[in-house]
């Protein structure tokens, strides 16, 4: 399950800065579909995710009836991006397996 969609980078100040790109109403939905699949627990979303050239695994992070792509600092740093920038996303839902017993 791939997906492509743009939007602002938001931060969030909890104990530390964090900074998140929301997805769209359409794609959120869309996930929630096959959320059972893919989570690990507590709703995550394992995805892997591409901005320009940089590409990386990260977690969807449920809120809000909808979900938070978390931007690590690294990946910030790399892309260039800021609280406020407008940014294009491609992620890839990684469907969970289950382990064997």
């Amino acid at each position: 399950m791939e997906f492509d969609f743009s939007g602002p980078v938001i931060e969030w100040r909890g104990p530390a800065p964090y900074h998140f790109v929301r997805l769209p109403d359409e794609e959120s939905a869309e996930i929630r579909e096959v959320a059972a699949m893919a989570t690990y627990g507590w709703g995550v979303i394992p995805v892997e995710a591409r901005i320009g050239e940089a590409v990386f695994r990260t977690s969807l992070f449920p809120r809000d009836g909808g979900y938070l792509l978390p931007l690590k600092a690294a990946v910030r740093k790399q892309t260039g991006l800021s609280a406020g920038d407008d940014v294009t996303v491609r992620i890839t839902v990684r469907l969970h397996e289950p382990r064997p017993h």
